[in-house]
């Protein structure tokens, strides 16, 4: 036998079978797997399991923020560069003042609310219990200045109101009443054309004898009647630089001029004088304490007699074009008297 003939070493025909059996098994179980692979795929993952949560108290919802406080009614006068003195009178005005801002400015400031209260009621037949006043003072340094007045009248049932005010090209402020008119009268054939304020009046409670005007040193002082100069500089320590004026026709009263800074040099002692010509110059002469012209009137048989019983009397009123500026500071000034009181 020839070596070709030999049969050759390796496997057998049935081992070949058993190979292919395997290989068609291991095929069908990687079909299975791929199509269970395919349905898993398809199904949702199941949800994660719920994470047990501790209950806590429930914390309640914070309260809204409070509205911002308005300031203070002081706060609010303070920056508008004013104070005001709210008083309610249960007894003489004077104690009630002062019982608000002391002795010191409560004195003085009584003296110029009377000279304004004087205008609308009796002082101080005129005042009542449970009267109520509110004054507005310019908080600036020196001697504080009124700038506006509310007072409310028991006897009266009403409430009074005066502003003070210095029109356009105005020598002087003036108390303006909310109309406009000025709040004092004004004589008719007065001693003086023009001033800044009355500061006494007969009817003011300080038993003085005349009328005063505060007015600048070299005012002109006129004659309010024809009449003869009588007398002149008497009693100079008090009266200073002075002219008697009786008065000639049938009323034969008199009239005196104190403080002057000067005499007119054709006012000499038993001079006809004619109503309105200048007698004179208004000063602080003699017992004074601030310029001013003190004029005063008597009767025949030496009564002393109120001026503006004896004057006719007006009052003047503010020019048409001030009035829109007037009203918006009565409007401030009055926003400012309205602040509640704490």
């Amino acid at each position: 036998m020839s070596r070709d003939s030999m049969p050759t070493l390796g496997k057998s025909r049935s081992s070949a079978l058993g190979r292919n059996l395997i290989v068609l098994a291991l095929l069908a179980l990687a079909a299975g797997g791929v199509v269970w692979w395919r349905k898993s795929a398809r199904k949702p993952a199941p949800p994660p399991p719920a994470t047990a949560v501790a209950p806590s108290a429930s914390k309640p919802a914070a309260p809204p923020a409070p509205p911002p406080r308005p300031p203070k009614s002081d706060d609010v006068l303070k920056r508008a560069g004013f104070r005001r003195v709210h008083a309610v009178i249960n007894g003489p005005l004077e104690t009630a003042i002062v019982q608000q801002v002391g002795r010191e400015l409560g004195q003085p400031l009584t003296q110029v609310v009377v000279r304004t209260l004087v205008w609308w009621v009796d002082v101080p037949a005129g005042l009542r219990k449970g009267d109520v006043l509110d004054v507005l003072l310019d908080d600036k340094e020196g001697d504080p200045v009124v700038e506006a007045i509310r007072f409310q009248s028991e006897k009266n049932a009403q409430t009074y109101r005066v502003y003070r005010y210095q029109a356009h090209g105005a020598p002087f402020a003036r108390y303006l009443q909310a109309d406009g008119q000025e709040l004092e009268q004004r004589l008719k054939d007065g001693p003086i054309d023009d001033y800044e304020q009355i500061t006494s009046l007969l009817r003011d409670g300080r038993g003085h004898k005349g009328v005063d005007f505060k007015t600048p040193v070299g005012t002109p002082v006129k004659a309010p009647f024809d009449g003869e100069l009588s007398r002149k500089n008497w009693k100079v320590g008090m009266n200073g630089n002075s002219i008697e004026l009786k008065e000639s026709g049938g009323h034969h009263r008199t009239a005196l001029f104190l403080h002057l800074s000067e005499i007119a040099p054709e006012s000499k002692i038993g001079a006809s004088i004619s109503r309105g010509q200048v007698i004179g110059s208004s000063g602080n002469t003699g017992h004074s304490f601030a310029p001013h012209l003190h004029y005063q009137l008597e009767s025949s048989d030496g009564t002393v007699l109120d001026p503006f019983a004896v004057h006719e009397t007006s009052r003047r009123a503010l020019p048409a074009a001030e009035k829109s500026a007037f009203d918006a500071a009565v409007h401030k000034l009055d926003a400012l008297l309205d602040l509640p009181t704490e």
